[in-house]
């Protein structure tokens, strides 16, 4: 897991960085490979966004949202994030039930 967190316009702070990495980390139990994420945080006079790139092998996803709190901010982008994912997951599990209904074989009918 490989996360980088950018600060515009803003003082970087532990605590800030911290709580983001914890939450971008609980994404993890969602994805298969592991996750390489990019958070870029910023401050526009009391305008606070958060902005989230996920890379996990071949899926991406991406999100971004904007609140008075940089922590509602973050909170907001992850479940964005989660939704995305779990999305794209219930999708792949309906191919993959169709794909798996193909492969069967008929009924053979009974012979008398």
């Amino acid at each position: 897991m490989n996360i980088s967190i950018t600060f515009r316009q803003m003082d970087a702070t532990d605590a800030v960085k911290g709580y983001a990495t914890e939450k971008i980390g609980k994404l993890q139990k969602f994805l298969r490979q592991p996750l390489h994420g990019q958070v870029t945080l910023s401050c526009q006079k009391t305008l606070h966004m958060a902005e989230v790139d996920v890379h996990a092998g071949g899926d991406h996803f991406h999100a971004h949202e904007s609140s008075e709190d940089m922590y509602a901010s973050i909170d907001k982008v992850i479940d964005k994030l989660e939704r995305q994912i779990r999305e794209v997951h219930t999708t792949n599990k309906k191919k993959g039930a169709e794909r798996a209904s193909d492969r069967l074989l008929p009924d053979e009918p009974e012979k008398d």
